[in-house]
């Protein structure tokens, strides 16, 4: 515009031939204004669209709630089975009697009657309790019945009287069954509990001796049943599979009291003797199991 009016100053250029541009307002330029607005409307309705499912797809995938902690509290049933192993040491002894006589002889067949063995077999049954949770902590009480068959067996054909005959003893403790009432303390951690158990033990035995030897042809036995009432603890993990149903494994330690069988030795001469005899049973078990809680 400087330039303009210096052309005026010098008279090159005369006001009236000036004609300054004027801005374009033809409907095809107001048009085009039109539409750029309406362009510039549609990036706003876009973005704004955009952020709004941006936020609804963040509530969507929110994390769901935390479902509450297994509760352990409850009663329960369920079926085991495993390993059974029974241990037994064993005793014998003749009172004086008309068959042996001499004391050393009746040392010497004591002394062949002492002696230990173990069996192993199947050990299976059920099981019943309730539990209490507090915090991490549960304590509870459970019962269980299990068949188990086991039957160790010691000999010893080494036995030499005083006149040379030889002795042999025979004896053996079956055991037919095993029974615990135990209380269970242990800690958990959400679906796994940690325990430790002990209690009362029941085992349903019977006891066997054979003797022969061959002074007139001798023979005799003593025997014994009874269920006897011992000591058990041990210790086990469970694990909640789902609410209601858990599977475990156990070890337990059982022992129990001296059981004494008595009996008589007969030879062909008509001479007798008393005999007796003794065995204890120690039980060691590993188990599986499944408990179903209500």
């Amino acid at each position: 515009m400087r330039h303009v009016q210096e052309y005026f100053h010098l008279g090159i250029i005369a006001p009236e031939d000036f004609d300054p541009p004027t801005p374009d307002v033809s409907p095809t330029a107001a048009t085009k204004l039109r539409a750029a607005d309406r362009i510039a409307v549609a990036l706003v309705m876009l973005a704004c669209s955009s952020a709004i499912a941006s936020a609804a797809d963040m509530v969507m995938k929110a994390p769901p709630p935390k479902a509450p902690a297994l509760s352990w509290s409850g009663c329960y049933v369920g079926v085991n089975g495993g390993l059974g192993v029974s241990g037994s040491d064993f005793t014998s002894r003749v009172d004086p009697g008309t068959h042996l006589i001499d004391p050393a002889d009746l040392a010497t067949v004591g002394a062949t009657g002492i002696g230990s063995a173990n069996d192993n077999g199947f050990i299976g049954g059920g099981q019943a309790g309730c539990n209490f949770q507090t915090g991490a902590f549960v304590a509870g009480i459970e019962g269980d019945w299990d068949y188990f068959h086991s039957n160790p067996t010691f000999t010893n054909p080494n036995g030499v009287l005083g006149t040379g005959d030889t002795v042999t003893v025979t004896q053996s403790l079956r055991t037919n069954s095993l029974a615990t009432i135990r209380p269970r303390l242990g800690i958990v951690s959400d679906r796994s509990l940690i325990y430790a158990t002990g209690g009362v033990a029941f085992a349903k035995v019977s006891y066997t001796q054979s003797y022969t030897d061959t002074l007139n042809a001798a023979s005799g036995a003593a025997a014994a049943s009874s269920t006897l009432v011992g000591w058990t603890a041990g210790a086990g993990w469970e694990w909640a599979w789902t609410d209601h149903v858990s599977v475990k494994t156990e070890y337990l330690f059982a022992k129990f009291p001296t059981l004494n069988g008595l009996g008589g030795i007969v030879d062909n001469a008509g001479g007798t003797n008393t005999l007796h005899g003794t065995a204890d049973v120690t039980i060691q078990t590993v188990r599986l199991g499944v408990n179903y809680r209500f």
